[in-house]
C-alpha cells in the first residue's frame, strides 16, 4: 500500500486532530505531503511544513481543506495553526491550474473562488462512505452529551429523533438498543414504515405537537428549521435538546432560550469525540478520490496523445 499515492503532491491546509491522523497515512501511501496550519507536524521529517498557504499549494495537484471548508470571510479552520489562514482571490492564484480541491462541505465563498479559478472541487461530507461511517461517532457523541446534560438514564427515557437520514438511522438504532423509548419523526412514507419495522414509533412532523410534551430528550439531525417556537412552547420544560445537524441546525435557539429550555448545537462531533476514527475515515476515502482523479487524468492524457 506504500506506493498507492506515489508521485502525488498533496497540500493539507489546516484542520484539527483528524488531520494529525490523515497526514501520516497519506505519507505511508507514498504521497509527497505539504502542510500549513498544523504546528504539531512541524518536526515531522516526512512532511514539508509551510508557513503560508501559497507555499503549501505550490506544485500540489491536490489540496485538502478541513471538513468545514472555509467560512464567509475565507478563514480556514486550523486548530494547531500559529496564525490565521485565509483563502481569497490572491491566494488562489498560487494553485496549479489542474489542482483538485477536496473538502467536507463547500460554502458559497469556496465554490465561488474555485469556479473563478477553474479548479475542480470535490465535497465528501455527503458521500455515503463518509457520512454513514461518521454517523457512528456523531451518534455516540450526541448520546454522551445527553447523558452529561440530564439526571436520568437513557434506558427507559422517552426520546425523539428528528430526521431519518444516515445519522438519524444510526442514532435511533443506538438509542433503542440502549433501552430508550424511541420515536422518530420523518417525512417519507417508506421511512415511517421502516421506523415501525425497527420497533420504534414513527411520527410525521404534523404529529409532533401532541407528542413532545412529555419527551425527555430530543435529538435533531435535520439541517433546516423543524423545531420552531410553536413546537417548543409545547415541549416538556425539563427536556434536553441536542442538535447535531450542520450549522445553523434545525432548532430555534432564541425561542428555546426565551422559554428556558436547555438546547445545544453540536455540529462536527466526529472530529471532537473520536478524532482518530474520523481521521481514519478520511484516510480511507481521500486516497481513493486522488487515485481516481489521477487515473482519469492519465486516461485523458493518453487519449490526447493518441490523437
Amino acid at each position: 500500500m506504500g506506493s498507492v499515492l506515489a508521485g502525488a503532491t498533496i497540500a493539507v491546509l489546516g484542520g484539527d486532530d483528524r488531520e494529525l491522523v490523515l497526514v501520516p497515512e497519506l505519507v505511508q501511501m507514498g504521497a509527497n505531503v505539504k502542510v500549513v496550519g498544523i504546528s504539531k507536524l512541524a518536526e515531522n521529517r516526512d512532511v514539508q511544513f509551510c508557513h503560508r498557504v501559497e507555499d503549501a499549494v505550490q506544485g500540489a495537484g491536490f489540496a485538502v481543506l478541513p471538513m468545514p471548508g472555509i467560512d464567509e470571510e475565507g478563514y480556514i479552520r486550523a486548530r494547531y495553526g500559529v496564525g490565521p489562514l485565509f483563502l481569497n482571490r490572491e491566494v488562489m492564484r498560487s494553485f496549479r491550474d489542474d489542482c483538485v480541491l477536496i473538502v467536507g462541505t463547500a460554502r458559497p465563498l469556496l465554490k465561488e473562488l474555485a469556479a473563478q479559478r477553474g479548479l475542480r472541487l470535490v465535497e465528501i461530507a455527503e458521500m455515503d462512505e463518509v457520512a454513514i461511517l461518521n454517523s457512528i461517532p456523531s451518534a455516540e457523541g450526541a448520546v454522551q452529551m445527553a447523558m452529561e446534560a440530564t439526571d436520568i438514564t437513557i434506558h427507559g427515557s422517552k426520546v425523539l429523533v428528528m430526521g431519518f437520514g444516515r445519522c438519524g438511522v444510526t442514532l435511533a438504532r443506538m438509542l433503542k438498543a440502549m433501552g430508550a423509548k424511541t420515536a422518530v419523526a420523518a417525512r417519507k412514507p417508506a421511512d415511517l414504515a421502516r421506523i415501525r419495522e425497527m420497533g420504534m414509533e414513527p411520527l410525521t412532523y404534523q404529529q409532533l405537537q401532541g407528542y413532545i410534551g412529555d419527551t425527555d430528550i430530543i435529538f435533531n439531525t435535520v439541517p433546516s428549521p423543524v423545531l420552531g417556537r410553536i413546537l417548543l412552547e409545547k415541549a416538556n420544560p425539563a427536556v434536553y435538546i441536542c442538535d447535531i445537524a450542520s450549522a445553523p441546525g434545525g432548532v430555534d435557539f432564541t425561542a428555546a432560550r426565551d422559554l428556558g429550555l436547555k438546547a445545544e448545537l453540536a455540529p462536527g462531533l466526529p472530529g471532537k469525540v473520536a478524532p482518530r476514527t474520523a481521521g481514519l475515515i478520511l484516510a480511507r476515502v481521500i486516497p481513493d478520490i486522488i487515485v481516481k482523479e489521477l487515473t482519469q487524468t492519465s486516461f485523458i492524457t493518453s487519449e490526447l496523445d493518441r490523437r
